[in-house]
């Protein structure tokens, strides 16, 4: 079950006890007048699509492992 707290003792505590649930992960019911009237919970990011991070717009095309069949020039 889900730990409670007033919303009197919410506005007190807020910053510390956001801290506490984003560290544990618990959900925190906050009531007004004993009736629950919301729920403080971590935030989960969502998943990049793109194994590159900022890149999204980066598409492999090919085998990049694959070994080249023309020979490669270095810089002189």
């Amino acid at each position: 079950m889900a730990a409670t707290i007033s919303a009197s003792q919410f506005k007190a505590r807020c910053l510390g006890l956001m801290d506490q649930v984003a560290a544990t992960g618990e959900v925190l019911v906050i009531t007004k007048n004993g009736q629950p009237v919301a729920e403080l919970h971590a935030c989960t990011p969502a998943r990049r699509a793109s194994p590159f991070g900022l890149h999204p717009g980066v598409e492999i095309h090919g085998d990049l492992l694959a070994p080249i069949d023309s020979p490669w020039a270095a810089l002189e």
